[in-house]
């Protein structure tokens, strides 16, 4: 648990400090975002990484890594979409922004190594190609959550289901960093 758990490090240091430049580049803009949106850009990046799995011709330079950076960083701006509500213009700077990324990071952090210890680490024994699968069929979910107006009769609330997003991504690049190595 603690090589996964410096390996999680790791990845969220490379995020975070990519979601703090943009933060510089661009302000809160992302405030303004409904959740249906956010789903929906998150959704795109999982679709193309899926693209990227199945075709052997790729015409955009930027390939998986990229775009799981994009997955775990839009599901943390959602997940601080949900608990601030969406804004009407952008209102965080930086330090206010980086602290409620910090925080949600943190408490997915703290499910993973919930799940961690009831599954056994199995995410090691799966394939990059299946993680994605995963993401989307998380989406999907969100989706018709969303679709529902947020009611669910059994299942997880859409915070679980980013929070599972962010898990699978950060293990799918953990996957990608050690098969390049």
């Amino acid at each position: 648990m603690s090589k996964t758990s410096k390996q999680y490090n790791k990845v969220v240091t490379v995020c975070k400090s990519l979601f703090e430049k943009k933060m510089s580049d661009y302000g809160s803009a992302w405030r303004i975002l409904r959740l249906p949106s956010l789903t929906d850009q998150i959704f795109i990046k999982a679709q193309r990484i899926r693209q990227i799995q199945e075709l052997e011709v790729q015409k955009v330079a930027e390939g998986e890594v990229s775009e799981f950076i994009g997955i775990i960083n839009y599901a943390v701006i959602a997940l601080i979409q949900l608990e601030l509500g969406v804004a009407k213009e952008p209102d965080l700077d930086v330090v206010e922004a980086v602290k409620l990324y910090d925080k949600h990071i943190n408490i997915t952090k703290e499910l993973m190594e919930n799940k961690n210890h009831d599954y056994g680490e199995a995410w090691r024994e799966m394939r990059v190609s299946s993680l994605t699968d995963l993401i989307l069929q998380k989406l999907l979910r969100v989706k018709q959550i969303e679709d529902n107006k947020g009611k669910t009769l059994v299942s997880e609330g859409i915070d679980a289901n980013y929070q599972d997003i962010i898990n699978y991504a950060i293990f799918a690049l953990i996957l990608i960093e050690q098969k390049a190595n």
